[in-house]
């Protein structure tokens, strides 16, 4: 078919130029007849396009429903691993032999078309049907106590579009941490991991947004996907109501299993409460499919990737330089936490996790760990055994340590009352009840001691066990009825008394 422009030169050329049908036929290098059809056309309306009804490659028709399964199952399969062209075609030569009259060029055809269905990597969009074994990611704010202390949390939203599955993990804050502990956990939790998994534009996981659509990926995040072989889609920038499904499940999860607002001892284990009650709210109907969440979830979990045998650690690895009391701070000076006497004013590696900041020495062992810090305000974690156990060594050069200013008044107290030469075993016995107990617990007992004037390692390690260790009270013996009682001995001297005069001794 001719352009519009090439017909209208042709009509120009025949009825402005005078030119004859052979000459323009010459000329424009086009047929007799096609110049001719054009020259008498009348009509120049656009014609509406046809609609192929007729599926393409029908000769491959019987042997789609093979290939689309073989193609589906390369989902759960590394990438290096997954189906060619030239494999299904091979696979399909084998199996029907003669009866296989299809070329290489349609399988081909057919399989790139497939593949581009099946393993979309388009940017910008979700689809509007939800694939069996995808999911989507947010997180949402929500308050809690633990040990009666007052966090205003987030939480982990992971929730699986097709069957209106929802599972959460609570954290006391939003980072990279907390996003790949909650993610690891619901993967062992449900035994798989989701083939895609949409997100928003987070700093965690999108370092930038280029002008073209694409991400460039933080390094590691990139690391925790290839580790779990996912493929990761984002939404449009500012538009995260295009994952709409996890947009709703935030609000479902904190009015159904947040409110009131929690209270536990500890987080980790409410973490797990939390997975076993999405099981069970899984048991309802689905709010538009005849069916269970539990059923259409059981379709999701056909379709996820194998969980990695190795264990993803989901930690950062950090350098930081301490100060002249062994400390130092993270979250832009927010967060102070302490490390020992023996690393003063030196580099030291820390390992952070989403509960946890570990020190670490030279050959990677734990030196001191501590509960991970949150929130905006100034707060410090203050692990005493290290310095306890330093000064237990050099008591004599106590006061002239920067240490002795950081301990509290109860100790500083009666190490004033102490025997100086028994500040070394004082010292070294209260680094013991630490490490048996608590710093906390420590000082209680050193604040009762200080009431009884008590200044000696026994009666602290005494005090301690009273105060604080489960001290098991025994009713006294009562004996029988039938059992005869004793008489009282009385000595009979009289006889030491005889050997005693043959001695020439007097008894007095």
């Amino acid at each position: 078919m001719l352009t519009m422009t090439q017909v209208h030169n042709i009509r120009k050329m025949y009825f402005e130029e005078g030119k004859n049908i052979s000459q323009i036929a010459r000329e424009t290098g086009h047929d007799r007849k096609t110049v001719r059809n054009y020259l008498h056309k009348n009509d120049w309306n656009n014609k509406p396009p046809s609609v192929e009804n007729g599926a393409k490659y029908p000769k491959l028709e019987p042997y789609k429903p093979e290939i689309d399964e073989w193609l589906t199952e390369d989902k759960k399969a590394k990438r290096k691993q997954r189906h060619t062209a030239k494999r299904v075609y091979d696979r399909l030569v084998a199996k029907y032999s003669k009866d296989f009259d299809c070329s290489y060029r349609t399988v081909a055809g057919y399989v790139a078309e497939k593949k581009k269905e099946i393993f979309n990597k388009k940017e910008g969009f979700l689809p509007l049907e939800h694939i069996p074994g995808e999911a989507q990611v947010d997180f949402g704010d929500a308050d809690f106590y633990e040990n009666g202390k007052h966090y205003n949390g987030k939480y982990l939203n992971l929730s699986f579009p097709h069957s209106n599955q929802g599972y959460l993990q609570l954290f006391k804050g939003e980072n990279q941490e907390c996003l790949f502990e909650g993610l690891k956990t619901i993967f062992k939790h449900i035994g798989g991991v989701p083939t895609r998994i949409w997100f928003d534009n987070p700093s965690t996981v999108v370092s930038k947004v280029l002008k073209d659509g694409k991400r460039n990926l933080t390094e590691d995040f990139v690391r925790f996907m290839e580790h779990y072989q996912f493929n990761a889609a984002f939404c449009n920038v500012n538009s995260g109501h295009e994952k709409g499904n996890v947009e709703g499940k935030v609000g479902y999860h904190r009015r159904n299993m947040l409110v009131p607002v929690p209270r536990f001892n500890n987080l980790k284990d409410f973490n797990l409460k939390l997975l076993l009650l999405c099981d069970e709210d899984a048991k309802r109907e689905h709010y538009r499919k005849e069916r269970t969440i539990e059923e259409l979830h059981q379709e999701d979990r056909k379709a996820l990737l194998k969980v990695p045998t190795t264990p993803f650690e989901a930690c950062k690895y950090i350098t930081v330089k301490t100060n002249g009391y062994g400390k130092f701070s993270l979250n832009n000076g927010l967060h102070e936490y302490s490390v020992s006497p023996k690393y003063a004013k030196s580099r030291v590696l820390v390992k952070v996790t989403a509960f946890e900041v570990i020190l670490l020495d030279e050959s990677h062992r734990e030196i001191v760990k501590h509960e991970r810090l949150y929130g905006d305000n100034k707060q410090q974690s203050m692990q005493w055994l290290p310095y306890l156990t330093q000064l237990s060594r050099r008591p004599g050069a106590l006061k002239y340590t920067g240490i002795y200013k950081m301990l509290p008044d109860p100790l500083c107290e009666y190490l004033e009352k102490c025997n100086k030469n028994d500040r070394g075993k004082i010292l070294k016995t209260i680094a013991t009840l630490t490490e048996k107990s608590s710093f906390e617990k420590a000082v209680e007992t050193i604040t009762e001691a200080l009431s009884y004037t008590a200044t000696d390692t026994d009666s602290l390690i005494n005090l301690h066990n009273n105060l604080h260790e489960k001290v098991i009270q025994l009713d006294p013996v009562r004996l029988p009825l039938d059992i005869p009682k004793l008489k009282r001995y009385a000595p009979d001297l009289a006889a030491y008394d005889t050997s005693l005069r043959k001695e020439g001794v007097s008894r007095c």
